[in-house]
């Protein structure tokens, strides 16, 4: 099939890899999006695919913290410069206090009363306001029965407002502010980190078959014999785990212990044992693709040359 300019775009923003390099894996795979991502992987000429940088959309992430039960939302609109308007961040504080009180779903949160009309009707009126087109793209909610939901906002713009919000969940019977504080230690680590699963049982089985694959393909054309493949994809998956899996993952604040270690060691001073439940991070605009006329243009150019 044809490559285009936006394939060769979307394959290098999600791997980091040249320009050259994406054409030629999209035209070695048909320009199958994915099967370039791991041709390039296996190449070496790509990083791990986590496609945490294809951000586009703008507007701001929103939290709403009630102690054991918290609420994020992402509410996206046209520019950047409409999140540093004051309606817009009371519209989007506003709902982010609304989702705390429903499941977390995109249509019960826009059914839900804001100032005597719906939310999505509150988001309509701001529409013809500010004259740009603005949505609730997702919002998500989390809750434990014994302990707290810890938030962080990461780049905040105002009180509960940024470009990155993420909730922790802890599960415990001891001290509920010492518990915040460390809470809000993991979310600004899961902020800085983004793990791809809270543990190691929670971790897409298809994602770590697709690994050990990409890492085995890797290793066999070094030539080494099967057993030593065996024992490079073993450590490499277990580097994977320790790079992906939060409970896993180096603990950013002291840069010692893992996660899980940190929080074993917090126990004594917060009273109890403390178990996590899960986190959720929404990052503005991921996975959303802005178009960049300019790059079109260099990949034509490059094609002609």
């Amino acid at each position: 099939m044809a490559i285009t300019a936006s394939m060769v775009k979307e394959l290098r923003e999600m791997t980091g890899a040249g320009m050259m390099d994406c054409k030629n894996a999209l035209n070695e795979t048909n320009g199958d999006i994915e099967a370039a991502v791991d041709y390039l992987r296996k190449k070496g000429v790509a990083k791990a695919d986590k496609k945490s940088g294809r951000t586009a959309a703008e507007g701001l992430v929103g939290v709403e913290g009630r102690g054991n039960k918290a609420a994020v939302i992402e509410f996206n609109a046209e520019t950047d410069f409409v999140s540093r308007n004051e309606d817009f961040q009371k519209l989007v504080s506003g709902i982010a206090k609304v989702a705390a009180d429903t499941d977390g779903s995109v249509d019960a949160i826009n059914a839900s009363d804001l100032g005597g009309k719906t939310v999505a009707d509150s988001v309509t009126s701001a529409i013809a306001t500010i004259g740009e087109n603005m949505s609730l793209r997702r919002a998500a909610v989390m809750e434990v029965e014994n302990g707290v939901v810890a938030s962080y906002v990461h780049n905040a713009t105002a009180d509960g407002l940024g470009k990155i919000g993420v909730l922790v969940a802890l599960e415990s019977a001891g001290d509920t502010d010492k518990l915040h504080a460390l809470g809000r230690q993991v979310a600004m680590h899961v902020a800085a980190t983004n793990p791809l699963a809270a543990t190691k049982d929670d971790m897409d089985p298809d994602l770590v078959e697709r690994e050990k694959k990409i890492f085995s393909e890797s290793a066999r054309e070094s030539g080494k014999p099967e057993n030593i493949i065996e024992k490079m994809v073993e450590g490499r998956i277990r580097k994977f785990f320790e790079e992906n899996v939060l409970l896993s993952q180096t603990f950013v604040i002291d840069g010692e212990n893992s996660v899980e270690q940190a929080l074993k060691n917090a126990e004594g001073d917060v009273g109890g044992p403390i178990a996590l439940k899960g986190f959720t991070r929404f990052q503005l605009g991921e996975g959303i693709e802005k178009e960049e006329g300019d790059f079109a243009a260099e990949v034509a150019a490059m094609s002609k040359g």
